[in-house]
């Protein structure tokens, strides 16, 4: 019997996020399974599967904020901004010092604009930007406007800076990355990351695919009403009612 409902699924490195995902449907019973807001494949963390019926509340799952851990490497760029490519050392760079640092990342904090990677999804004329970028024509994206609600320095030892991300729909760590290099005259790319949340989804409670049984996974799984109800509680909070 097909089931539908919601999976907090343990995305690790290195794959995609649709293809990780897709590994569900034999244990689900459905071809119908997809993501509320893909990982990198070099990311890992928590990624919101939903299934069957409940693939009707992706578009309100992917408007719940995103808990990411980061570490960006500075003095080097790369068209990706991320380990998928060498990095490339930017000539000159030189370390900014902590209390540089510190100030340059709290200035990326609230309503930001932000030009997406052009290696992201982002569509160019119907097309995905990525793709176009892999035939080596020439992107251009323009800004948008997206939240970050809080941003922390966890640790910093150059050229390696640690972050904690707090942010709305649609905001790009590899972008944040890139802008934060820019700002410090280093340049920058991501060298992990790791989202921790998604919502009330958390990395502590994801399913692990390549630990737990077939039973344990449809234990896990959240009911379409369930969720309904997770949302409905995460909205009251927000509007704070």
């Amino acid at each position: 019997m097909a089931i539908s409902g919601l999976i907090n699924l343990y995305k690790p490195a290195g794959i995609s996020s649709a293809k990780y995902a897709y590994r569900l449907r034999p244990v689900l019973g459905t071809r119908k399974v997809g993501h509320a807001g893909a990982l990198d494949p070099f990311a890992d963390g928590v990624l919101v599967v939903c299934a069957g019926k409940a693939t009707k509340l992706v578009e309100r799952l992917m408007g719940l904020e995103k808990l990411y851990q980061t570490q960006l490497r500075l003095g080097v760029t790369n068209a990706t901004l991320d380990p998928e490519r060498p990095f490339e050392p930017v000539p000159g760079s030189t370390d900014p010092g902590p209390e540089r640092v510190r100030q340059v990342v709290a200035g990326f904090e609230g309503l930001i604009q932000q030009i997406p990677p052009i290696y992201s999804a982002v569509k160019v004329a119907g097309r995905p930007a990525y793709r176009r970028a892999r035939l080596g024509e020439n992107v251009e994206l323009t800004a948008k406007s997206v939240r970050v609600y809080h941003i922390e320095v966890v640790s910093y030892a150059y050229p390696l800076l640690e972050l904690m991300v707090r942010c709305g729909r649609g905001t790009y760590i590899r972008a944040l990355a890139r802008d934060i290099g820019s700002a410090l005259g280093t340049g920058a790319c991501c060298q992990t990351l790791r989202r921790l949340a998604v919502g009330p989804f958390r990395i502590e409670q994801s399913v692990r695919l390549d630990e737990w049984t077939s039973e344990q996974i449809l234990a896990a799984v959240l009911t379409v009403e369930q969720v309904e109800r997770l949302l409905g509680q995460v909205s009251s909070r927000a509007s704070g009612a």
